[in-house]
């Protein structure tokens, strides 16, 4: 008996294919995400090359602190989105990947990306409006008002909570209870004007039910 030579690889090909094809429909349906995303490896990049000292004066002007945004608030309020502040870009890939991409599925791309937009921008201006109250009655030393506050977490925590108008009736409510846990027990236990600006994030996206509200039940991504 003459043994059978190996057949080709070609299903491993085929599904490969199928893998990569999955993949780039799944980027294409979700464009705002993955070119914010981009733009935060190239951000992650750049920052890993400075040194140190250079970086944190740096990110500093960039930061939605109080001094910063007393003297321009839109530019830093705009760039502040541009950078990790933390040297890891895989985590945000993933994150991005979860809960901004399947948001903007669902949502659109401009109802997605007025989410996340709200949920920065009013979550920043509230923290530090309760930062800037603590400065002035010496709840809080001076120098917290040039700390460091670049980031993408309020945007995040604002898309998380408002996917919870996309979670199924029977589970709404256990979901929207663990997204409050999540990020309420942090305030309770640290108290900083972060842990502060990332549950009012949370509940900015949950107010933003009106823009979700034509969307519940479906699943379908929107072009827009």
């Amino acid at each position: 008996m003459t043994p059978s030579s190996p057949a080709p690889p070609v299903r491993h090909r085929g599904t490969a294919l199928r893998w990569l094809r999955g993949i780039g429909s799944w980027i294409r349906s979700a464009p705002g995400t993955y070119v914010w995303l981009a733009a935060l490896f190239v951000t992650t990049v750049v920052a890993r090359f400075m040194p140190p000292d250079f970086e944190e004066d740096f990110l500093r002007q960039r930061s939605t602190n109080i001094h910063e945004l007393s003297h321009d608030p839109v530019r830093v309020l705009i760039s502040s989105a541009f950078w990790t502040g933390g040297g890891h870009w895989l985590p945000w890939a993933f994150l991005y990947t979860v809960f901004h991409a399947t948001a903007e599925r669902w949502l659109g791309t401009l109802r997605w990306l007025a989410v996340a937009a709200l949920a920065h921008v009013l979550a920043t201006l509230a923290s530090e409006s309760v930062l800037a109250w603590a400065i002035r009655h010496g709840e809080a030393a001076p120098s917290a008002a040039d700390t460091l506050d670049v980031g993408v977490s309020y945007a995040l925590a604002g898309v998380v909570a408002v996917l919870t108008y996309r979670v199924p009736a029977p589970w709404r409510k256990a979901y929207a209870f663990a997204v409050l846990v999540f990020y309420g027990v942090p305030l309770i236990t640290g108290r900083t004007f972060t842990d502060l600006g990332h549950l009012s994030a949370v509940l900015i996206g949950l107010a933003c039910y009106p823009l979700a509200r034509s969307r519940q039940g479906t699943g379908a991504p929107r072009a827009q």
